[in-house]
């Protein structure tokens, strides 16, 4: 049985999944401005954290991650430990398993992430990394995706979906509602509705 591949994302209205906590984008960090924290629309990630098997990123992402997260290991502690593996046709290994993240690997094209997939193990998640989640989208390979959207509007950054992306159908599983605005929502892939993907560049 195939190992199953969660994207998990906080999202604007509007699509917009870059630079959610920090960045170069203008609106940097627009998951907190404004907005009431409320600990019950966050709930999912301490779930995805103890229920992954390993997490799969980008380059971008990874380059982003690897020199913070070890030091959150309060935030992180699992994540920090499981295996990590990251796809890129630019990085080489050493500087994959250099950086003194635990338990980092190189992965350089979806037919290693397929591979991945049909291994033994627990869910593999997809944060940010929004170059590689549109090759997974139209390589077929994302089972469910986990999605916080905010009552933002930015009209401009990297979106989740590629405007030429195949068409998906999916099943909405859970979902909820909270109080600052927040829309926490499960989609499972139908694959028997979508269609067939092509495959896309690998990794970032």
């Amino acid at each position: 049985m195939s190992r199953q591949l969660i994207v998990t994302e906080f999202l604007t209205l509007d699509g917009v999944m870059e630079a959610p906590g920090g960045g170069g984008h203008p609106q940097a960090g627009w998951t907190f401005q404004g907005l009431e924290f409320v600990p019950a629309a966050y709930e999912i990630k301490q779930t995805e954290q103890e229920e992954a098997g390993a997490l799969l990123l980008g380059r971008v992402s990874f380059e982003e991650f690897a020199p913070v997260w070890p030091g959150m290991d309060e935030e992180f502690r699992l994540y920090n430990r499981m295996p990590k593996h990251v796809v890129s046709t630019t990085l080489s290994a050493e500087r994959v398993s250099g950086t003194g993240w635990e338990s980092c690997h190189l992965l350089r094209d979806l037919e290693e992430v397929r591979a991945l997939k049909r291994s033994e193990g627990g869910p593999l998640l997809v944060h940010r990394s929004a170059r590689l989640v549109q090759s997974l989208v139209a390589a077929d390979l994302v089972d469910r995706y986990h999605l916080l959207t905010f009552p933002v509007l930015l009209c401009a950054g990297k979106r989740l979906f590629a405007a030429d992306a195949p068409a998906q159908r999916l099943e909405l599983v859970r979902s909820a509602d909270f109080s600052n605005g927040v829309r926490m929502a499960v989609y499972d892939v139908r694959r028997e509705a979508a269609s067939a993907g092509a495959r896309g560049p690998a990794g970032t």
